[in-house]
């Protein structure tokens, strides 16, 4: 037998280090998945909970988050989770390599 030493999976979801330097580094493809999917998973339930309690509805706050959106038709939900999606890639998108950098820097 030998001794391998086995390298992490890609699309592991901690934070991996960063070759030789040992310092970590946020996967920003990783970071924008996981964000998207969960603003739009977030997005999803409070549509569904405004349609069980429309007393408490929050409609109005996503008619000025979500531009295009309307309360409440089948075109408008798809955009809206579009869009949310897209929220989430957008911090992503600026979140992670602001981590990377600093965290090159700082330590």
């Amino acid at each position: 037998m030998t001794d391998r030493q086995e390298k992490p999976a890609p699309h592991r979801l901690a934070l991996s280090s960063a070759g030789s330097t040992g310092r970590p580094r946020l996967p920003v493809m990783v970071l924008g998945l996981s964000l998207g999917l969960f603003l739009a998973m977030t997005y999803a339930l409070c549509v569904g909970f405004d349609l069980l309690f429309p007393a408490q509805s929050m409609h109005q706050n996503w008619q000025s988050f979500l531009p295009g959106f309307v309360w409440l038709t089948w075109q408008s939900f798809l955009l809206g989770l579009v869009e949310a999606f897209a929220y989430g890639w957008y911090v992503a998108l600026i979140f992670g390599p602001l981590f990377n950098f600093f965290a090159s820097k700082i330590r």
